[in-house]
């Protein structure tokens, strides 16, 4: 009722005319000059000096007209926002993800989120599978992208992207001048795998990869993560097999290769948690599913301009 009868008094006060302020509100004049009446009564004040010519605001009047302006702002501004996070088109949603995630699809996807939530606040961590899926788990973050994926129950999965395995080679290794490296001539050399631990994890699909063209390792340098590994591959510590995706980033001192043999490609899930229906992460996982389908259209159009 009071916040009525402040909606009224504003249309009275900015119309100095009841009759207009009532056309205005879509009521009768009558109901309006009695709500008017009903609010001075309440307050104790008179608002309005009145006269037959003229209706004009009173000093309290004017004070009342400032607060009632400042009050009604700031309720219509909590419904809009209100309204707004709960549609998930504000708020905050926090994303972790692989750091290889970097060099991929992964920062376009979130240009494109951005592009329909820019109120969304994002922020944004990188962090290695296990870390993920604890980090979800104690929800720490709302989702996590991974590569290739989360194993739990728990979790909704979205499949981003697919990708073939390269190398990630010495700027001064002879392997560099090849056009395409062999992967069972990579017998003897160095790899340097991530991460550390916990095992097993990507590093035993690269081992996986060696086992099956028949050798292992000369000798195994395992780091905890991504970055850590490029860096050693950098200063010519070993060689590394990365996704594909890798080589769309320079780094000084590594040359990225394609490789003959088994290559079982790589890819990046999305995942959230199960019970977590907040309308940021929906909204996201649904701009991930169009995301990774345009994607796919894209893929077999270029494919079919290649044939051709």
């Amino acid at each position: 009722m009071a916040l009525r009868r402040m909606r009224y008094f504003l249309a009275v006060a900015e119309e100095l005319h009841f009759g207009r302020a009532a056309t205005r509100l879509d009521i009768a004049q009558p109901p309006l000059s009695r709500q008017i009446a009903a609010l001075e009564a309440d307050l104790g004040v008179q608002l309005f000096d009145r006269s037959r010519s003229q209706i004009r605001l009173t000093q309290a009047g004017l004070v009342f007209q400032e607060h009632a302006r400042r009050i009604l702002a700031s309720l219509d501004a909590a419904w809009r926002e209100t309204r707004l996070v709960g549609a998930g088109g504000a708020g905050r949603l926090r994303i972790a993800f692989v750091g290889s995630a970097s060099h991929g699809v992964l920062p376009t996807l979130i240009k494109s989120y951005r592009s329909f939530y820019p109120d969304v606040e994002l922020a944004l961590s990188a962090l290695n599978n296990a870390e993920l899926q604890l980090a979800l788990i104690s929800r720490e973050i709302d989702v996590a992208v991974a590569r290739p994926e989360l194993k739990d129950e728990e979790f909704r999965s979205e499949p981003l992207c697919r990708e073939r395995l390269i190398l990630a080679l010495p700027d001064n290794s002879p392997l560099a001048a090849l056009s395409e490296v062999a992967f069972a001539d990579l017998a003897g050399q160095t790899f340097v795998l991530y991460p550390r631990r916990p095992r097993p994890s990507y590093a035993d699909v690269v081992l996986g990869i060696c086992e099956r063209e028949g050798f292992t390792p000369g000798r195994l340098e395992l780091t905890q993560d991504f970055q850590s590994a490029i860096s050693l591959v950098s200063v010519g510590v070993g060689l590394s097999v990365v996704p594909e995706s890798v080589a769309q980033t320079t780094r000084p001192g590594v040359t990225y290769r394609p490789y003959a043999g088994y290559n079982p490609g790589t890819g990046l899930t999305v995942h959230a948690r199960l019970d977590n229906r907040s309308p940021q992460v929906m909204n996201f996982l649904e701009v991930t599913r169009k995301f990774a389908r345009n994607a796919q259209v894209a893929g077999r159009g270029s494919s079919r301009k290649g044939s051709a």
